[in-house]
């Protein structure tokens, strides 16, 4: 089963309300979804009222092999952006590992 962090929506007209959710990608937008990651006022004009996550859930679930969307991922690297560096590093650092693999295969295949 694919993990998604993604908003949800809710809320009336005109005044949509998100909650950051942990999801299956196969499930509709609005759908059901496994854990509640934290929640998203844009209408809010003060900072702490519009935005809070949590951030170690977050982190827990992106360790395990979740997904992010680019929405949320902009969101927590408001709120949390230790979370977001330590995803780019890990990324970063496959692609090195991966690149190293490569040249290594390339050399022991020239001679």
């Amino acid at each position: 089963m694919a993990l998604k962090i993604r908003l949800r929506q809710q809320g009336r007209n005109n005044r949509p309300f998100y909650r950051l959710v942990l999801t299956d990608v196969r499930a509709p937008r609005d759908g059901k979804y496994l854990e509640a990651l934290g929640w998203y006022n844009p209408f809010e004009s003060e900072q702490d009222k519009s935005l809070s996550l949590k951030a170690e859930r977050i982190k827990h679930w992106l360790n395990l092999g979740a997904e992010i969307s680019e929405c949320a991922q902009s969101l927590v690297a408001k709120v949390a952006p230790s979370v977001i560096r330590e995803q780019t590093d890990k990324k970063v650092a496959h692609r090195a590992k991966q690149t190293a693999k490569r040249k290594a295969r390339k050399k022991a295949a020239a001679a």
